[in-house]
């Protein structure tokens, strides 16, 4: 399950996985589900992702 990190100005959504965050929850949820089946990160999915 995608966890949701909030900051003062944005809330973000966090691959439980490998941790990348994504502004986007439908990013973080194919992060996650990536993750899970070929433990490994896709740079289709990461390259969306975002410094907390």
């Amino acid at each position: 399950m995608v966890k949701t990190v909030s900051k003062p100005k944005r809330k973000y959504y966090v691959c439980e996985e490998c941790n990348f965050a994504y502004i986007d929850k439908k990013f973080a949820s194919k992060c996650e589900n990536w993750c899970r089946e070929h433990h490994s990160c896709n740079m289709e999915i990461t390259k969306h992702a975002v410094n907390l």
